[in-house]
């Protein structure tokens, strides 16, 4: 992956584009949606953090750490949110995708769906990785849910990871993937057919 491209992944429904600076006004009031930031540790919570939070994701790109990409959704015309690839590793040709969220009018819409069968059809085939990795936090149902019905196989968890947000206690970490020849052998064109 060359972190100095700017990669414009889309389809019918959605276009992911390089997250940049211009993006801040078109999302920022993303940050007053409460319901959005509960799973997300760092801050990101309210409009002056998101602004922080999406400059340090840009930040990230620069250090060739993170590739974030802006959510534009082209049935309303408008940004729904963000996501991003991370963890690149061409010598085990292993990538992760997290970071993910969205406006609620956006959530249930198949926004995600179409956005991750870009990013694992990008992952997989154009940049040749074998695996996709995805995590959230055990309590976050919904992003587990999303996860499964993208086609990912979850493959453990990291135990006490985060503190819980329903109890005193702690959480775990559930992982997913997604793997090169899941998706060549008949992941790809399931996932397509739910778009």
């Amino acid at each position: 992956m060359d972190f100095s491209t700017d990669y414009i992944l889309e389809n019918t429904m959605v276009r992911l584009e390089p997250l940049d600076e211009t993006h801040i006004p078109q999302l920022v009031h993303f940050g007053n949606e409460t319901a959005i930031w509960t799973y997300f540790l760092g801050r990101s919570n309210g409009a002056a953090n998101l602004k922080g939070y999406i400059e340090d994701a840009i930040k990230h790109r620069l250090l060739h750490k993170e590739y974030p990409f802006a959510v534009f959704d082209k049935r309303t015309k408008a940004y729904a949110g963000s996501t991003r690839l991370f963890d690149y590793s061409s010598l085990i040709k292993n990538i992760r995708l997290g970071y993910t969220w969205y406006g609620k009018a956006f959530q249930g819409t198949g926004l995600n769906k179409n956005c991750k069968f870009l990013l694992f059809e990008f992952a997989l085939e154009t940049l040749g990785m074998e695996r996709v990795g995805l995590g959230a936090h055990s309590e976050n149902t919904r992003s587990i849910a999303a996860m499964k019905s993208v086609g990912c196989s979850e493959e453990g968890c990291l135990r006490n990871l985060f503190p819980s947000l329903q109890n005193a206690g702690r959480a775990d970490g559930v992982l997913y993937g997604i793997t090169r020849d899941d998706w060549i052998n008949g992941y790809k064109n399931q996932l397509k057919q739910k778009l």
